[in-house]
Parts: C-alpha cells; structure tokens; sequence
C-alpha cells in the first residue's frame, strides 16, 4: 500500500476505502508492519479501512482508527468482506483491494465486479 502514487488514490467525489488483509510473510516484524500501513491509510485520507483476517488485520484496524480513519470495519474472511461491502459502496467511491497472495483478496474484488469467486488455482471458490 505505501507504494501506491497520488493518483491511484484519487476519487470522483466519493470515499476512499481500503480492504487490506494480512501481510502473512513477515516473521518478527509482521505486528509493527500491520501498524504502519493502518497508520498510513489514515496519512493517506482513506475514508473507510476494511480489515481482513485475524490477529494481525485486528492490529492494522486499531492503528487505522487511532490514527484518524473515520470509519473502520473488521473482518474474519473474504465473504464476509464482500458481502459488508456490497451493503456499504456506493457510486463515485473507489476502492483499494490489497494483500498477501494467500489472503486471496482478489475474491472480493471479483465479487465486487460481478466476476466468478476463484481460488488459488484458479478454480471456482466454495
């Protein structure tokens, strides 16, 4: 997330939001690496952070609400993100989809688009 440009988070007039699930490959400084990118979603003027996973998504909603995000939401799985987030984007808002490969968070971004669910080999998800 820290490497995306201006222009990538830059809106028609909506809210931004970020979904970020977990960092699953970063041994010892996995906890403060979860807490930068919270922090930096609130730096960033993200508007709403959906959280994705477990104890380290939890660490990343608690430094992006402390941190100044103004609406945060966690979550334990891609489904439940996707189907809270059915209920809450509406037109002009852009959304941030980002996370280890193995948090398979490019479901929710094909839930989102009308596209079929696929897991990591490419197969439709249960």
């Amino acid at each position: 997330m820290t490497e995306a440009d201006g222009e990538t988070t830059q809106t028609a007039g909506g809210r931004r939001i970020a979904v970020l699930g977990e960092m699953l490959e970063l041994g010892d400084e996995a906890v403060e690496a979860h807490l930068e990118v919270g922090r930096f979603a609130a730096e960033s003027g993200v508007d709403l952070v959906v959280a994705v996973g477990g104890d380290l998504a939890k660490q990343l909603a608690l430094a992006a609400g402390a941190a100044g995000v103004p609406e945060v939401a966690m979550v334990g799985d891609n489904k439940t993100a996707a189907a809270y987030l059915h209920t809450v984007i509406r037109p002009g808002d852009t959304v941030l989809v980002k996370a280890s490969r193995g948090g398979q968070l490019w479901q929710i971004a094909q839930s989102l688009s009308g596209q079929t669910v696929t897991n990591l080999s490419g197969q439709p998800a249960d």
